[in-house]
């Protein structure tokens, strides 16, 4: 697809996810575990914003229920095999996703070709009993692959996670500034001090942007109190204070954006809590030839702290939009980008080091990967999940479960019915007020 056509397709989830996000959807293998109305909208979902491929795995026939209940299938399709049908409505969706099917029954796939389930990056499990789904959770827990499992019971809707560790760089917060106001850098530091405001007519002292301005009055404030940034209430207001007495008329609007902006100047720049606590991890402490790249760049960040960075993670790079004249604006921007270049240069000779100690050639982890990680240090995420088999066998939790269900409103009641419906399942091979082979 021309990458203009393809842009103007995904503009909106492009904005939310970016060429980031929208590269690992498109690379995503995924297999639904039965057609149900239930796995097919979620299918929908990603068929829309444009998965690599799916497969839709289910050796039913639609009946009467299906055409019912599902938005995929209608009454013509009765007495087809469902995957077929649902894999075939769900391709219309989105030309540019491949779409596959396999009627064969998901069970005995389970039971006799657990490997299948391999070569898909997730899977997701509709109406699959216990029993086989505690066989499949724990081939795809040792292979990595995420499970989802799914289940809708009326208005009452059931997600599952099965995974060991879901790691995460970009985090999308907000905003990822870092200006290092408490702290520059040497070139930070001699680009603010060739500002003289009190020589500046008044068009040039309207555009000096609100960084050089904090830079400025927050030197002037640590001269004046043993290095110390303003701590207490009454600090932080005459530290503003002293900000307004420069201000040459209402109208400099650089000046107001750095009152509104003084708060980061009394924000110690440090590593984050919960990154310190990726840095104590054990999987970052000892690396090994099957270490992710996730656990290697996060060493290698480890490192440059203790070493380079003197406590801090590498410089992000990014500055944020201000009154200022263009080529005001420019220079600034350079500094930052290249103090933050420079930090990555660092970090990947510490990568290299480390892949070289595991075994592992340079280009197991390209330029790209490394520069994401160090623009996003600040925000990286570990997520850690049970195993299906520690929640249903080893470790059920059964004494927190016998607190929460002290209170009636609790969700908990729900995923006990629901366990109890796979229960009863199990021990009559159908479902509560399903009869088969009625007959008047």
């Amino acid at each position: 697809m021309n990458i203009d056509k393809k842009t103007q397709k995904y503009d909106r989830q492009l904005r939310l996810w970016q060429a980031s996000g929208q590269a690992a959807l498109e690379n995503s293998k995924v297999c639904l575990i039965n057609g149900t109305a239930t796995g097919c909208e979620i299918l929908k979902d990603l068929v829309l914003p444009g998965i690599g491929s799916f497969t839709v795995v289910d050796k039913k026939e639609v009946d009467g229920a299906d055409a019912g209940i599902s938005f995929f299938l209608d009454e013509d399709r009765i007495g087809t095999n469902r995957a077929q049908a649902v894999t075939e409505l769900l391709q219309e969706l989105n030309e540019d996703v491949r779409g596959f099917y396999l009627a064969e029954d998901p069970i005995s796939l389970i039971e006799n070709r657990l490997d299948y389930f391999l070569q898909f990056t997730i899977v997701i499990a509709t109406d699959i009993p216990e029993k086989p789904l505690l066989k499949l959770s724990e081939a795809l827990w040792n292979a990595n692959i995420p499970l989802f499992i799914v289940r809708t019971t009326g208005f009452i809707g059931y997600f599952r996670i099965v995974h060991p560790e879901h790691t995460v760089v970009e985090t999308h917060p907000d905003s990822i500034m870092d200006l290092r106001l408490d702290v520059p850098f040497p070139a930070l530091e001699q680009y603010a001090k060739t500002f003289d405001f009190d020589s500046m007519d008044n068009m040039d002292h309207g555009h000096i942007p609100y960084v050089v301005i904090l830079l400025k009055y927050l030197d002037q404030w640590k001269k004046d109190h043993d290095g110390k940034l303003p701590c207490t209430s009454a600090e932080k207001k005459q530290f503003k204070q002293i900000i307004e007495s420069g201000r040459r008329n209402v109208d400099e609007e650089n000046f107001a954006e750095a009152l509104a902006n003084a708060w980061r100047a009394f924000t110690a720049t440090k590593v984050p809590h919960q990154v310190q606590e990726i840095f104590n991890d054990p999987a970052c402490e000892t690396l090994t030839a099957n270490s992710s790249s996730f656990w290697i760049l996060a060493r290698a960040i480890r490192d440059f702290v203790a070493n380079e960075g003197q406590g801090l993670l590498p410089l992000a790079g990014s500055v944020p939009d201000m009154k200022a004249d263009t080529s005001t604006f420019v220079s600034l921007q350079t500094i930052y980008r290249q103090k933050a270049k420079a930090e990555i240069a660092i970090v990947r000779s510490h990568v290299n080091k480390i892949l070289n100690s595991i075994g592992r050639t340079s280009d197991f982890i390209h330029d790209d990967e490394i520069d994401s990680f160090c623009k996003h240090a600040a925000f990286i995420q570990v997520i850690r999940y049970r195993s299906l088999k520690e929640e249903y066998i080893s470790d059920p939790k059964k004494a927190e479960i016998d607190r929460w269900l002290q209170d009636p409103q609790d969700n908990i009641v729900h995923y006990v019915l629901i366990r109890a419906i796979d229960k009863f399942y199990e021990a009559n091979n159908r479902y509560p007020g399903i009869i088969l082979n009625f007959k008047l």
